[in-house]
């Protein structure tokens, strides 16, 4: 069986501008809608005002179709993350939207290019990623760019 494809879309991604905020603030909502949209502009805020909630590098890339921001990806580093070396610090995608409407024309691609350009220029040697474990839409589009999974894992809580 197979699957229809959009068209390819001609995207430009650059580093999220400070006028970027509500847009980014929106998208961070559409992928994390337990939190308030306040919540997420505040979070975008700091990371585009270059004093992040990290002590290590994370920045915000967009995407834009016809001037038109259609996704973003938030990447930072981290000392580690499971299947990596230890022993360098590791590029890792702590967030990656794309609109709806855009998602299967390639949008998703150039972001996560974009996100491995820059953590290259930060010194990591490997990008690594999470996503729910019944977000098989999410993992299909990891493995399509060259993800492998790495781990499985259920987290326990019990309350005292």
């Amino acid at each position: 069986m197979t699957s229809a494809r959009s068209p390819q879309t001609h995207t430009k991604t650059r580093r999220a501008l400070p006028s970027d905020l509500e847009v980014v603030a929106r998208f961070n909502a559409a992928l994390w809608p337990d939190a308030p949209v306040a919540e997420h502009r505040e979070h975008a805020a700091a990371i585009l005002s270059g004093a992040p909630l990290s002590s290590l590098p994370l920045v915000l890339i967009v995407a834009e179709v016809d001037g038109t921001i259609v996704g973003f990806i938030e990447v930072g580093l981290r000392s580690h993350a499971d299947g990596c070396d230890p022993r360098y610090p590791v590029g890792f995608v702590e967030g990656w939207y794309v609109a709806p409407e855009y998602q299967r024309r390639s949008v998703g691609r150039a972001l996560m290019t974009a996100a491995e350009h820059w953590a290259r220029s930060e010194g990591a040697r490997e990008l690594a990623s999470d996503t729910w474990i019944d977000e098989e839409p999410s993992q299909h589009a990891h493995q399509a760019l060259g993800f492998e999974i790495v781990d499985r894992c259920v987290h326990f809580r019990k309350p005292l």
